[in-house]
C-alpha cells in the first residue's frame, strides 16, 4: 500500500500545486469552487464487526473546484474535491449503533466539448484517496474496521445552462467512478491487535470492479442570483468491497445545499483585458 500511496501523494502535490490562476501574461482561468453541506439517508453492512445490516441517517461537508488546465486550458479542465462525511446507523432492533466516518480527496483531468452555447460535456480521468472506519461499540473486542484506499477510474462533467423567467441556472451532473487501485482489508478474524504486533502481510490487495465498486455522482443546479450562486441537488455515493471472506456496503443518498463562486486573481502586471477561459 505505501509504494502505491506515496508516488500518488507525490503527482497529485505537483499537479494541485499548479492549479492557480494561470501564469501566462494572455489568459485567465477563472476558478469555480462549490461548498456544500448534505444530509440523508445511510446503509452500512461490515461482515467484519456484524452480520447485520444497519440504517440511519449520514452528514456531509463537500467542496468541489474546477478551473481550465494551464496545459491546453482551452480543452482541458481540472476538478479537485474533498468530501468529509459522517453516518449514525442503527441495527434491525434497534438496540446497537454502528458509526461511520470517511475522507475522500480527489484529482483529475478531463477534456471537454462545448457542444451548444449552453452545454459543455466532459470525460477523464482521476486518482482518488480514501481513509476512514466504520465502529460498532457493541463489539467490546474488536470494535472498529479501518478503511483506506488508492484508485484511479473515470470522472466526467455534463453541464447545462437554463431560464426559468429571468433566473439563469445552471445544471450541472459531476459521476466519479473508481476502477483500478489498492485497497486494505484484514484477513477473516485477525484481530487489529495482531496487526499491530506485527502481522501485517496480505493487508493490502488489488482494487478491480470484482471486489471493489464504488460510484460517487452529484447532480446540482446552481441558481444564479448574483456573483454567488445558490447550489441545491442530490448526492449519491455507494462502495462495495469484498475480499478475505469479508464484505463491506455504504451507500448515502443525500441532498445538499451550498454555494458556488467563480472568482479570479490577477497579477497587475497582466495586461488588461484579459481572455478568459472558463471551466465549463
Amino acid at each position: 500500500m505505501k509504494k502505491l500511496l506515496t508516488p500518488l501523494l507525490i503527482v497529485i502535490a505537483a499537479l494541485i500545486g499548479g492549479t492557480g490562476v494561470c501564469r501566462a501574461d494572455d489568459e485567465a482561468r477563472p476558478v469555480v469552487s462549490s461548498y456544500t453541506l448534505g444530509v440523508g439517508s445511510a446503509s452500512l453492512t461490515d461482515t467484519y464487526l456484524t452480520p447485520l445490516h444497519y440504517r440511519g441517517t449520514t452528514w456531509q461537508a463537500d467542496y468541489r473546484r474546477l478551473q481550465a488546465a494551464p496545459f491546453h486550458p482551452e480543452k482541458l479542465t481540472m476538478k479537485l474535491g474533498v468530501n468529509l462525511d459522517v453516518a449514525q446507523t442503527h441495527n434491525p432492533a434497534g438496540n446497537a449503533t454502528m458509526w461511520e466516518a470517511m475522507l475522500t480527496a480527489d484529482w483529475g483531468v478531463m477534456r471537454r466539448w462545448s457542444l451548444l452555447p449552453t452545454l459543455t460535456l466532459a470525460i477523464g480521468g482521476e486518482v482518488r484517496l480514501q481513509g476512514g472506519a466504520f465502529y460498532n461499540a457493541r463489539n467490546g473486542n474488536n470494535p472498529a474496521s479501518a478503511k483506506a484506499a488508492a484508485t484511479i477510474g473515470l470522472t466526467g462533467l455534463a453541464s447545462y445552462t437554463f431560464r426559468i423567467g429571468r433566473l439563469p441556472i445552471r445544471a450541472v451532473y459531476q459521476p466519479s467512478l473508481p476502477a483500478l487501485g489498492a485497497f486494505f482489508s484484514p484477513e477473516y478474524g485477525q484481530l487489529y491487535y495482531e496487526i499491530y504486533l506485527g502481522e501485517r502481510r496480505g493487508l493490502a490487495h488489488c482494487a478491480w470492479w470484482g471486489n471493489y465498486f464504488a460510484l460517487d455522482h452529484l447532480l446540482a443546479f446552481d441558481l444564479q442570483l448574483g456573483r454567488t450562486q445558490l447550489r441545491l441537488g442530490y448526492q449519491g455515493r455507494y462502495l462495495s468491497t469484498h475480499v478475505n471472506r469479508l464484505s463491506s456496503t455504504a451507500s448515502a443518498n443525500l441532498f445538499v445545499i451550498g454555494i458556488t463562486t467563480e472568482w479570479l486573481s490577477l497579477s497587475p502586471r497582466k495586461p488588461s483585458p484579459i481572455p478568459l477561459i472558463h471551466a465549463y
